[in-house]
């Protein structure tokens, strides 16, 4: 996948209190993102991975879009450093940008509001909703419980054995990044309908 000064959501926690290594990995996601001439979406926080993948972005001259409801703002929520900052009147409205307005999503470790991000962005995917990119990166192992959740739903006949490949799970920061590298826009990934 080429850049033409497109943009990438990363979704992620918005908590500090979290392991080192997940921050790390964020920055450096942002980090080599933009040397590749990505820009940044989030939820415009200032915090967690989210801040520390904003700073990678602007720390190498990319651009990042963070997009937010209006109580988020009200309670100061948001990163001031950002490029330009997207007020929504709710969630919905939010992660609908947010999806709309990026080339590809990377799901990084969070709580339960990345969850709810990444299962609603996989079930788009199903839905041919949003027919771009997905990758989850599983730092450390932070989503293996969840993907052996996604494989019982599969193998309890919930999910067809063809929507793994809604997903592309990626344990390292090099790992995504390549992944974005080699990706082919014109391959026509053939999912099953969920029926």
């Amino acid at each position: 996948m080429k850049s033409n000064s497109r943009y990438i959501c990363v979704y992620g926690a918005a908590s500090g209190n979290i392991n080192q290594i997940y921050l790390d990995a964020a920055y450096d996601l942002g980090c080599k993102l933009a040397q590749r001439g990505w820009n940044g979406i989030n939820g415009a926080g200032s915090t967690g991975i989210m801040g520390n993948n904003s700073d990678g972005f602007l720390d190498n001259g990319a651009k990042v879009v963070g997009i937010i409801p209006q109580f988020m703002v009200d309670n100061n929520w948001h990163y001031n450093r950002l490029s330009e900052i997207v007020v929504t009147p709710d969630m919905h409205t939010r992660k609908e940008l947010m999806a709309e307005r990026c080339e590809c999503a990377i799901a990084m470790p969070g709580g339960c509001g990345t969850l709810e991000e990444l299962l609603e962005i996989i079930t788009w995917r199903q839905l041919k909703i949003f027919n771009k990119p997905l990758i989850i990166l599983n730092i450390d192992g932070f989503f293996n419980p969840l993907l052996e959740m996604l494989n019982s739903c599969i193998d309890q006949h919930f999910m067809k054995a063809s929507h793994s490949s809604l997903w592309f799970v990626a344990n390292t920061v090099d790992e995504a990044v390549k992944h974005i590298d080699d990706y082919d826009e014109s391959a026509i990934i053939e999912i099953e309908s969920k029926i």
